[in-house]
């Protein structure tokens, strides 16, 4: 059974965002995500998954930039509910970053009970059925075994595995991002096993809307990037008046 978030009955708008992929290097989209999360009018914000390039442990939350993600996560859940779901680069974050954060942990997929309506939300990474390479890898790192022998490991060797991991093969990843997208018949099977008929998700980075057949649609959200010459970034919101694709708040 996919587990399930009922919105309480106060909720007016819920903002739901992904792939913001935040690093020393992306002040701009940090700046962005912090005037959003402190300026708009929604009760909850659920964060679907890549909100970090890279989370290598839990204990990279005292670190600069990862304290300053902190202490902005923690103030804004005083004035918001804020949800997370891993991704494919931060399903390493654990329970003393969302206990310290203010989050609360997402299942992926989980089925959003909101306005009378369900609404199946996932990170997307898992339908990308046709990239079996990278299929192959997320089966394995997602094991307690896998992990736990990463983290065992000094914070130090951790963060220059990423960075090796990252930088030789940024092209590789970049190639099959585009490459890559959901399956259809894996999307309309999990729709009719949540018994809803939108998923929204992230992951892929190309914003669209998908007419999957005649009464199951997919909102893909946009990836974030506050430091591009054009910036980039979008939010999809659930109300009482149905989904909309908003400009993040500024």
């Amino acid at each position: 059974m996919i587990p399930s978030l009922t919105a309480p009955a106060q909720w007016e708008q819920i903002d739901l965002l992904s792939d913001l992929h935040l690093g020393p290097d992306t002040p701009g989209t940090l700046a962005r995500l912090e005037q959003h999360l402190m300026h708009t009018p929604a009760n909850a914000v659920l964060l679907l998954g890549d909100i970090f390039e890279v989370w290598v442990g839990d204990d990279a939350r005292h670190l600069p930039f990862e304290a300053r993600c902190v202490n902005l996560l923690r103030a804004a859940s005083e004035r918001v509910s804020l949800f997370f779901m891993h991704g494919n680069r931060d399903f390493l974050l654990g329970e003393d970053m969302l206990a310290d954060s203010g989050m609360t942990a997402l299942a992926d997929p989980t089925v959003l009970n909101a306005f009378g309506r369900r609404w199946l939300l996932t990170h997307g990474d898992a339908q990308c059925l046709a990239d079996t390479a990278y299929q192959l890898f997320r089966s394995q790192v997602r094991t307690p075994h896998w992990q736990a022998q990463l983290l065992a490991q000094p914070l130090e060797a951790r963060q220059a595995l990423a960075r090796q991991m990252r930088e030789g093969s940024r092209a590789a990843q970049a190639a099959q991002l585009m490459a890559s997208d959901l399956d259809t018949a894996a999307c309309l099977a999990l729709l009719d096993e949540a018994q809803a008929p939108v998923m929204i998700h992230g992951h892929t980075h190309r914003p669209a809307t998908h007419a999957l057949d005649a009464h199951h649609q997919r909102w893909v959200l946009s990836d974030w990037d506050g430091d591009a010459p054009t910036p980039r970034g979008d939010v999809i919101r659930l109300s009482a008046a149905g989904i909309q694709r908003l400009a993040p708040c500024c």
